[in-house]
């Protein structure tokens, strides 16, 4: 079963699905079948309402794509970016798709059987969930799929039988588009100061007080006096020296992945123009879709 993160992920992935695939014409070929003025209304109704959500959906879209700057990762802010760059393989290996073969960054896959009533059923689908890089020439970025929204215009679909197969898919040859929640890892971001060091290694030290009485009881009397414990602060400074020298000095790593707060998480092969004038485009045409419909409820109602 679904847990109800996975749920809301899956049906915000499903968004351009379900959206545009034609539900208004279902609900259409539904009325037209049950010939009833009620059914009419019933179904121009639940119409209005699926595109007063998928324009607003669309309208939402356009305005972050068009309203957010592109950044270079090597100086992206920590937060929400838009990144453009080149597709790459995490740690040198391939993704291979499930049904053709193919090396790839990312894929989806679903395949659909015809049953007696000349209708496609859908007998198995999934995806894959492993990062990616997207480099732009200033850095790299880990980009992690599996909770975006993904558009690609490589696309295969054929027919053997009575199976259909549809495969979508990312390739290292495309200029991927990205936005999303970027966070930098490493030794620029360390936050822990050298105070908060010494008081961790003092606590490592007293969790083995046979070893702090070795190093720093010089009288060996069982205790640390005051001059002892000095000396033992004295050392526990020049350790948090150390290892702070070695986090600062550690190699940042790149994240984009899905915003805490919900905002959208895209990747694309598509430009930043094409995506913005698609949703352009689809914002009008359910705008009018909208309207259309709510004008047959008024008109049929009276």
């Amino acid at each position: 079963m679904l847990t109800n993160h996975k749920l809301f992920t899956k049906l915000r992935r499903q968004y351009a699905a379900l959206v545009t695939s034609g539900a208004q014409l279902i609900l259409l070929a539904i009325a037209a079948q049950m010939d009833d003025p009620l059914a009419w209304i019933w179904c121009l109704a639940l119409m209005a309402l699926i595109s007063l959500f998928a324009w607003f959906s669309a309208l939402t879209r356009l305005r972050t794509i068009t309203g957010t700057p592109t950044s270079k990762i090597a100086s992206a802010a920590q937060g929400y970016v838009e990144l453009i760059g080149q597709g790459n393989y995490f740690d040198g290996t391939p993704i291979i798709s499930n049904l053709m073969q193919l090396p790839c960054l990312w894929y989806r896959y679903r395949v659909e059987r015809k049953n007696g009533k000349n209708e496609w059923r859908t007998e198995s689908s999934g995806e894959s969930s492993a990062p990616f890089l997207l480099e732009d020439g200033s850095a790299s970025c880990v980009v992690d799929p599996s909770t975006a929204e993904i558009i690609t215009n490589n696309h295969d679909t054929w027919t053997q039988g009575e199976y259909r197969y549809n495969e979508w898919r990312l390739l290292k040859i495309d200029s991927i588009y990205a936005i999303g929640e970027f966070k930098t890892v490493g030794g620029s971001t360390t936050t822990i100061t050298h105070k908060e060091l010494v008081n961790q290694v003092l606590t490592e030290w007293k969790m083995d007080n046979d070893d702090l009485l070795k190093r720093f009881d010089l009288n060996q009397n069982g205790l640390l006096d005051m001059d002892e414990w000095m000396l033992a602060r004295q050392a526990a400074k020049r350790e948090a020296s150390k290892r702070l020298e070695v986090a600062r000095a550690e190699a940042d790593a790149n994240f984009l992945m899905r915003p805490h707060d919900g905002r959208l998480f895209l990747i694309s092969n598509l430009s930043p123009d094409k995506l913005a004038r698609k949703y352009y485009w689809w914002a009008w045409i359910h705008l009018v879709i909208f309207w259309g419909a709510l004008g047959g409820v008024i008109a049929i109602a009276k």
